[in-house]
């Protein structure tokens, strides 16, 4: 009851949904009924072999016990869908829609949610929805500082962390300016992916939060010219001062966090950047990294959000998108996903107040040398607010890209 209290409260705060609303919503069976038959395509993100794997079997669970079909659609990039979905309303398709479901967070939620292409508030009406910790894990209300408002569904957590080889790397940089520090005496062992991949923006953003000097000014709208160059400048003096000690010399970036990853796992280089506190554990468990992989964050804490799932305004299949949203909740798709031999990606739900049965589900998970206790892992730093990272990878294009 505390947790509905305080859900209730910042629903109240925010302006946006109240629990009362799920009184006028549609029964929950109801739902579930119109939704069998239904083809649901999920336009999510496509790099990496765990996550495509764990969407199939999502797919197989979908079908045998809801009879409804599940396509995934791979993107590079959340932004291909959000752009669909926007075309179709530019060309007046308010019904029949493309995309009946986005995995989805920040910047790309920001822009569907303030351009009306999102339908609901729905998350109340999904039975799961009321096991999320919104006690524990604030971010699943808001995301990147702009409430969520039932529009979108949690289904993640995600934490920045940096994987190292133990091996080689004695001991790891702690802070940022560590980090520059350690780059020059390990020349070309360490880089990061290209924005607008979501690793190398968040490195971004992270380096931005160490070192501008007022911090807080990022949970606002990024402001006129002379003052985001005031609060930027510390970041690109950096990179300036980083990039020749990187790989290649900082000329040249990986295309994506995956493929970072498999730089790290050929020796190319000694660190790389993870979302996934479980990365290294998953990894090394699948024969993609070395079995002296660990990870480590940094003394002043890591940016940490939540990532979601969201319906479309004209999906064509809304019933059976908040099946499939509902089914990513539940206590069975929550542990396999937080399992390192399938995923490793952390739960949203509050495990401490789930049933016996499912409580044991996330209990009998495998444990890995390169797990660290959550208690371990540090500050949680929030997200900046969606304008400075759209305005920060547009910079960096001019100033890196090339």
């Amino acid at each position: 009851m505390r947790i509905l209290r305080l859900l209730t409260l910042f629903c109240a705060l925010v302006g946006g949904f109240s629990l009362s609303a799920s009184a006028e919503a549609p029964k929950w069976d109801a739902i579930v009924a119109k939704a069998k038959g239904q083809k649901v395509y999920w336009n999510a993100w496509g790099g990496d072999e765990r996550i495509n794997a764990y969407i199939a079997w999502t797919a197989e669970r979908l079908w045998n016990d809801y009879g409804i079909s599940l396509r995934h659609v791979k993107l590079s990039d959340t932004a291909e869908a959000v752009s669909r979905v926007l075309a179709e309303k530019s060309a007046g398709r308010d019904s029949d829609g493309s995309v009946d479901l986005i995995w989805i967070n920040g910047e790309n939620f920001a822009a569907m949610k303030q351009n009306k292409l999102l339908f609901g508030p729905f998350t109340e009406t999904l039975p799961n929805f009321k096991l999320v910790d919104f006690d524990g894990k604030p971010t699943t209300l808001i995301d990147f500082t702009v409430p969520v408002e039932g529009l979108e569904a949690p289904w993640g957590m995600a934490k920045i962390n940096f994987v190292y080889d133990s091996a080689r790397v004695h001991p790891p940089p702690r802070s940022i300016p560590a980090f520059l520090d350690w780059a020059k005496a390990n020349p070309g062992r360490f880089t990061y992916p290209a924005p607008p991949d979501f690793i190398g923006s968040t490195f971004l953003k992270q380096v931005l939060i160490e070192l501008t000097p007022d911090p807080t000014a990022l949970q606002k709208p990024a402001p006129e010219s002379t003052e985001f160059d005031k609060a930027t400048a510390p970041l690109w003096a950096y990179l300036e001062t980083l990039h020749p000690h990187l790989w290649r010399g900082g000329k040249i970036f990986p295309a994506s966090g995956t493929a970072q990853m498999q730089m790290l796992d050929d020796g190319e280089v000694d660190i790389a950047i993870s979302f996934y506190p479980s990365d290294a554990a998953s990894l090394a468990q699948n024969g993609r990294l070395p079995e002296s992989a660990r990870i480590f964050v940094l003394d002043g804490g890591t940016i940490g959000n939540t990532h979601f799932v969201a319906i479309p305004y004209n999906a064509q299949a809304k019933e059976g998108a908040m099946v499939l949203a509902n089914f990513l909740m539940s206590p069975e798709a929550q542990a396999r996903k937080q399992d390192t031999a399938v995923w490793g990606d952390q739960t949203v739900l509050d495990v401490a107040g789930l049933g016996a049965t499912d409580k044991k589900l996330f209990d009998d998970l495998p444990a890995h040398p390169a797990l660290l206790p959550p208690e371990a892992l540090g500050p949680t730093l929030l997200e900046p607010h969606p304008s400075w990272m759209t305005r920060i990878e547009s910079e960096w294009q001019r100033r890196f890209g090339g």
